[in-house]
Formats: structure tokens, C-alpha cells, sequence
């Protein structure tokens, strides 16, 4: 059983859960001397039904995910990763990031920030970290914020 991890992904969307995660993805990534790859999922659920009145969505949610990404990236590298990858995929990210991203990268290890939902949201539409970490087949790290910790 090893006991180092070589391939981690990090989920991103530019909440501050997310940054508590990917704070904690660079200190693991670098003790461990892994690629870490920054995923940002454009859930097209959430923005289909807008789009047939304003065809420019997509393309904006695609700039802002690119943008997010290069500054995480350059962030990383900045604090000594030496190998960091980026993708911008579409989707639900309750299945994508678990089954087919975590199996097409190799990862043994998903971080990502714990869900801000209240119980009755998380009831009806359930939290993407919940579901990666049923759904995953690798380790899964679910980082809360300070505000989580206190409270």
C-alpha cells in the first residue's frame, strides 16, 4: 500500500471552500512531489434553461474558468508544485469529477471544499462533495473553512 499520493485533483469554482481545498492540495501536493490537477466543472444544469434568452453563457462561464484556473495555477507554482495541470470539463460535477476525471487522470487522491447547503438543500439536491465521496474509488479529502471548524 503506498503511502504517498502521485496524482491529485482539486475541484475549483472560486468559493472560498474551494481555496481552503486547494490551499491544502498545494501543501500535499508538494510533500508528496505529485502532479496536481485543478478541476473546474461548468455544470450545464445549472445554466441550460438560461441560455435559450442569452447565447453568450457559455462562453463567459468557459473565460471565467480559464481565468480561475491560470491563477490557481500560477499560484501553485508559485508555492513550489512543480507539476500542475488544468482542465475545464462539462457537466454534473457529482459524477464527472468521482467516476470519469478521477479514472481518466490515475488520481488517488480528490480534495475538495466542504458544501456550504444547509440540511434541506442538501436533502433535495444533495452536495457534490458528498456524492464524490460515496462515488470515488480513491481517497477523498473534504476540507472545511475555518467558519465550518468554529461552528
Amino acid at each position: 500500500m503506498a503511502l504517498t499520493y502521485k496524482d491529485i485533483i482539486v475541484a475549483v469554482d472560486g468559493s472560498d471552500e474551494a481555496k481552503w481545498a486547494f490551499k491544502k492540495a498545494i501543501a500535499i501536493a508538494d510533500r508528496n512531489d505529485a502532479t496536481l490537477h485543478l478541476i473546474n466543472i461548468i455544470d450545464t444544469r445549472s445554466y441550460a434553461a438560461v441560455e435559450a434568452y442569452d447565447r453568450s453563457i457559455a462562453e463567459r462561464a468557459q473565460k471565467y474558468a480559464e481565468e480561475l484556473l491560470t491563477d490557481y495555477r500560477n499560484e501553485a507554482v508559485a508555492a513550489g508544485v512543480a507539476n500542475v495541470e488544468v482542465h475545464v470539463e462539462y457537466g454534473s460535477p457529482k459524477t464527472l469529477i468521482p467516476r470519469d476525471i478521477a479514472k481518466k487522470l490515475q488520481a488517488d487522491l480528490i480534495i475538495c471544499g466542504a458544501t456550504g447547503l444547509n440540511r434541506v438543500e442538501r436533502f433535495l439536491i444533495g452536495s457534490v462533495s458528498e456524492n464524490i465521496v460515496r462515488s470515488a474509488k480513491c481517497d477523498v479529502l473534504v476540507v472545511r473553512t475555518p467558519e465550518h471548524l468554529q461552528g
